[in-house]
């Protein structure tokens, strides 16, 4: 078959697959409509935004770099969000009798169907009416705009086909899982861009880059239209020619994924008659020099550190507490405008960690439930994973106060900062054993954004944020004795040692109530 027989199929294919799937659930049908009206409302307001840049000197400063944005997102979601586009997998039309070249066209154009190339098409229609300022510039912007789609389309195309098998493989989940992580420390970053930019004197301090951006397709078709408008018909075309070459060569890269894809064995199948490589590790290994108590607390602290370097869900929730945790102290210090005490932030995002504890386990916890007969069992288990916590938490908050107060040249307040911390973490492992116990909730495994079962988000807001709240209370005495005593050094010692009575404090109350209630909890983390 041809690519014009194909396409009309695939696109018919691309519409009944979204169908299909919004009918699975109401829920699914509702998140999908929500994130519809956001992406349109935002792409509304990012149109008119850049039509009223019109006029403005730094305009194609602004479009070109904006077209480089949006081509390295195209570039990375088909990385984190591996199961937004079922037709992203070729291998599932390996059985059909189809050629490469004609299956390019067709899911080339199917490409073009959904909320993605939507937005993009109205950032680059925006972009276009902002930088042509003339006749030339508007020929030019008729053949930029659908140009740069088609590049923007078959980057994520070639890059998925390129790493499909990854993206299949329990890795790629976990980089879909892991797409919160980018986003959040992206925002950070781009807050801080911005603030610098308005420090710096504006838009002018982006010329330099946007000079050497706009031969990069396919922000060079977007610059095309500026060299357009200015009479620069050579440049023009120069630029259109790279962003038509860069569309080629993602082309051609895609062809040759796919012909491999669709010729070469499956690893999969192959991978059960090859040795087992020596000295492959499938396991987090723990370093010898760790000495871990015997019995059920070393097993627990093991099976936790495992839970947090295994599981997507877990190891996300760690990565991006620590990452997150580090990156907001430590740029509002290099900012100037942070404060030492602001890494109390890395404190909490990191001993949030120890609320839902169960919540991991998901159906699994019923063979935790059958080793615990008595409130001393409970006690253990909620210790040993307490432990665990404090294996990474303890050192990293270490890490943050003292990176904040190097940044910032504060060592006077360097104790006082410390002790607060120590006691904050106690209080946090604290109220987050009873949470466990009382408040558990299901992370559902299936699914690469949803980390909490269907209609329990009021415990997961609950769990957190009431366990952030009452810490804070509980580590009031701490505060006071730091700041209005002046302990000074004095600080640090009393703030390890009231974490650690509080955090006993909270182990000791949450054993009991676990002991009781393990058909509840059991009950409540195997939703979803």
């Amino acid at each position: 078959m041809n690519t014009a027989a194909l396409t009309p199929l695939f696109v018919r294919l691309k519409l009944s697959l979204l169908r299909n799937g919004l009918r699975q659930s109401s829920g699914r049908k509702a998140v999908y409509i929500t994130s519809l009206v956001i992406t349109l409302l935002f792409a509304a307001l990012q149109l008119l935004g850049l039509v009223l840049l019109r006029g403005n000197a730094h305009a194609s400063t602004v479009t070109v770099l904006l077209a480089a944005v949006l081509a390295v997102g195209w570039a990375v979601m088909p990385l984190f969000f591996p199961g937004g586009d079922e037709t992203l997998d070729p291998t599932k039309l390996v059985m059909l009798p189809l050629r490469p070249r004609p299956l390019i066209g067709a899911l080339l154009v199917a490409s073009l169907v959904g909320i993605g190339p939507l937005f993009a098409l109205c950032l680059l229609v925006g972009s276009v009416v902002a930088s042509a300022r003339s006749a030339a510039g508007v020929v030019a912007a008729v053949v930029a705009v659908p140009l740069a789609l088609l590049v923007y389309v078959a980057l994520a195309r070639a890059v998925a086909a390129a790493n499909i098998r990854l993206l299949t493989s329990r890795k790629g989940r976990d980089l879909a899982v892991l797409s919160g992580l980018v986003i959040a420390v992206g925002a950070q970053f781009v807050s801080f861009g911005v603030q610098r930019l308005g420090d710096a004197g504006g838009l002018s301090e982006l010329t330099p880059a946007a000079d050497v951006v706009r031969w990069l397709p396919p922000a060079s078709a977007l610059g095309a239209v500026d060299s357009a408008s200015e009479g620069a018909y050579g440049s023009a075309a120069l630029q259109l020619l790279l962003s038509l070459a860069a569309l080629g060569a993602l082309l051609y890269a895609w062809q040759r994924s796919l012909v491999k894809l669709m010729t070469a064995p499956d690893g999969s199948t192959l991978s059960a008659a090859e040795p087992t490589r020596k000295g492959s590790r499938s396991v987090l290994s723990l370093p010898s020099s760790l000495r871990l108590p015997e019995g059920r607390s070393g097993a627990v602290i093991v099976r936790s550190l495992r839970y947090a370097w295994r599981d997507p869900k877990t190891k996300a929730g760690w990565v991006t507490s620590l990452a997150v945790g580090l990156i907001v102290p430590l740029l509002n210090a290099v900012q100037g405008s942070g404060s030492i005490y602001l890494s109390l932030f890395a404190v909490g995002m990191i001993g949030v960690q120890m609320s839902n504890q169960f919540g991991q386990d998901t159906s699994a916890f019923w063979m935790v439930a059958l080793t615990i007969s008595s409130p001393r069992d409970a006690y253990l288990e909620l210790r040993a994973r307490a432990l665990a916590l404090l294996l990474i938490s303890v050192p990293y908050a270490l890490l943050v106060v003292v990176l904040t107060a190097a940044v910032l040249g504060d060592w006077g307040a360097l104790p006082q900062a410390l002790g607060l911390s120590f006691a904050a973490l106690g209080a946090l492992l604290g109220t987050g054993a009873v949470s466990s116990a009382r408040l558990a909730y299901s992370i559902p495994q299936d699914s690469g954004y949803k980390n909490v079962g269907p209609g329990q988000a009021g415990l997961a807001w609950l769990s957190m944020l009431g366990g952030v709240l009452v810490a804070g209370a509980v580590c009031a005495p701490v505060v006071a004795v730091a700041f209005w005593l002046d302990a000074g050094w004095l600080s640090l010692p009393l703030g390890v040692a009231y974490g650690g009575l509080v955090a006993e404090a909270g182990l000791r109350l949450a054993a009991p109530q676990t002991s009781r209630r393990l058909p509840e909890i059991l009950s409540a983390v195997s939703k979803g």
